[in-house]
């Protein structure tokens, strides 16, 4: 009995590290992907800017809407005050985002404003701006807020979307 344990626990440590050998070659390209020099460099440079908006201003209950020709916005945000009776309500996220909807989401998420190099503004997910969910913000004036979807599919079907604050006048 003595001279069969050594055996077995020198057997057992070698099936094991077999094991995780072969888990490793299964998945071996990507963990090495992560730590090329690709990513790291670039990641920075393209995180968000801090937005010239405060999540505070975007909190609140709007009339939404949207128009896809130039020539009715004016008309559009007059409809869009009109819709206050069911409004968009925008909260205050759990992490200091807003919550608000992504293009064809049935449940808003958590999202942030980010400023971008260019200087236009943006609201979406987390990651870089300009990114193809986020909206980028048209106009706002702390009453009237317009954006369009950065991704032209989703920009196409939404067109641009006017927010107009409800309540008394500030």
């Amino acid at each position: 009995m003595h001279h069969h344990s050594p055996s077995w626990l020198f057997v057992a440590p070698a099936l094991l590290a077999g094991g995780l050998l072969l888990a490793g070659c299964s998945g071996g390209s990507l963990p090495s992907f992560g730590t090329s020099s690709e990513p790291p460099p670039t990641a920075p440079a393209a995180a968000a800017l801090p937005s010239k908006y405060s999540p505070e201003e975007f909190v609140g209950r709007w009339g939404f809407t949207s128009y896809q020709k130039e020539s009715d916005r004016t008309r559009t945000i007059n409809t869009a005050r009109g819709l206050c009776r069911s409004p968009y309500v925008i909260s205050k996220g759990p992490s200091g985002g807003i919550m608000m909807h992504l293009a064809d989401q049935r449940e808003p998420s958590e999202l942030r404003l980010k400023g971008s190099p260019d200087g236009k503004d943006y609201i979406g997910p987390d990651g870089p701006a300009g990114d193809p969910q986020d909206r980028v913000i048209l106009s706002f004036d702390g009453r009237v807020l317009i954006t369009r979807y950065v991704d032209p599919d989703a920009a196409n079907r939404y067109g641009n979307m006017v927010y107009v604050r409800c309540g008394p006048r500030a």
